[in-house]
């Protein structure tokens, strides 16, 4: 993993996706893996997968974007990256419950067996899932933790210590205090002072979205 890989969360440079169109760059396709396996991950689990059929879709959602990339041209015109990599994985998303029902189908042992008929029909129907939402939902998750990552590189332990409990944890202000033996101006000017560095991390990377 790339010590850099949070400067590529979830924006997508057009760097990357240029190196991407090179099958043999390992290195430019190591760290698409890194930027966005978690995003897929996290999506297909919360679309209800199991781990092994999550990792799954990772798995295929990634090769096929290897097998569609050389094709792939950006255009804003057309619509963003983000966009083109949910379908894929929505698609992909969609074959793990599709081959889950077949599974399930051939060992269903007859039509009057109840339980396996119940367990068939709880199989979800992915065209009905939001699937967008828990995407949006995990992009703005990994766009947040990106700008952290940013923040948490520039200022000093302290401070982000205490923003992590008082803000990110929402922890009552005493018990910032109790627990890391600041006072409560110290708390209160830790979040005057970051507040507005995260603000303004998120705007640097929405702006770079593709």
């Amino acid at each position: 993993m790339h010590n850099d890989v949070t400067d590529d969360l979830i924006p997508t440079r057009q760097s990357l996706l240029t190196r991407l169109k090179d099958w043999d760059d390992k290195e430019g396709w190591q760290r698409f893996f890194d930027t966005y396996w978690k995003l897929i991950y996290a999506v297909a689990i919360k679309s209800g997968l199991t781990d092994a059929e999550a990792k799954d879709a990772v798995q295929e959602t990634v090769l096929a974007v290897a097998k569609r990339m050389h094709d792939f041209k950006y255009d804003p015109a057309l619509g963003s990256f983000k966009g083109w990599l949910f379908h894929l994985t929505r698609w992909k998303v969609g074959d793990q419950f599709r081959r889950r029902q077949r599974r399930l189908i051939r060992h269903a042992v007859a039509p009057e067996d109840t339980v396996r008929t119940a367990t068939i029909e709880r199989v979800p129907d992915p065209d009905s899932m939001n699937l967008e939402g828990l995407w949006e939902e995990e992009w703005r998750k990994n766009l947040m933790d990106a700008a952290l990552q940013r923040i948490k590189r520039k200022v000093n332990a302290k401070d982000y210590q205490i923003f992590h409990f008082y803000v990110l944890k929402d922890w009552p202000v005493q018990e910032v205090v109790e627990t890391l033996g600041v006072t409560s101006d110290q708390v209160y000017q830790a979040k005057s002072r970051l507040m507005p560095q995260l603000i303004k991390e998120v705007e640097y990377l929405e702006a770079r979205m593709l």
